[in-house]
């Protein structure tokens, strides 16, 4: 017999919600979640945002990265309750639909992207790194980019992307469609 077969049933199961509101992307969400909610679970589950992805679930990875009022956060570490009266931004709220933001387009060109799994959180990052240093230099694009784990690239054509977007920020490239 395990210790919980021995805990009546009614005694496991969580029930109470907290109700919060938020704005995701732009939109007002008002919610019902049970304390223990990730950031990211809420908005891949409940939410239907999986540009957010999961790898590690313990802060290493950085594929859960989105942005809390405009600052870099891995989202599997954020209980949702915390985003609260929040502005969170997700990849999918990067760029209106159909067009590419100028660092998904040099991420695009400069072969920043490889299998995609890290990709949306390399630029949650990168673009929280842009917004407080517009002219970052690779040391500082590599020191922002520490929490993000890349399997694939070994980050130099990632940091060359970086750089290029902060340029087309720097210049105000606006989104470019992809039709």
């Amino acid at each position: 017999m395990s210790i919980f077969e021995s805990i009546p049933r009614e005694n496991l199961l969580v029930t109470e919600t907290i109700s919060i509101s938020t704005s995701v992307n732009g939109t007002e969400h008002a919610l019902d979640v049970e304390p223990r909610t990730l950031l990211v679970h809420l908005l891949r589950d409940e939410l239907g945002l999986t540009g957010t992805h999961i790898g590690c679930e313990t802060g290493q990875c950085g594929a859960c990265t989105v942005q809390l009022n405009g600052a870099a956060v891995k989202s599997c570490m954020v209980l949702a309750a915390q985003a609260d009266r929040q502005e969170i931004t997700t990849i999918e709220g990067v760029a209106a639909q159909g067009s590419l933001h100028p660092i998904q387009q040099a991420f695009w060109e400069e072969h920043g992207i490889q299998c995609g799994y890290c990709t949306p959180g390399v630029i949650m990052s990168s673009l929280s790194l842009i917004a407080s240093n517009p002219d970052p230099s690779e040391d500082d694009i590599r020191h922002a980019l520490e929490g993000n784990i890349c399997r694939c690239t070994g980050y130099h054509n990632i940091v060359i992307a970086v750089r290029e977007a902060a340029a087309r920020i720097a210049r105000g490239d606006r989104p470019q469609s992809i039709r």
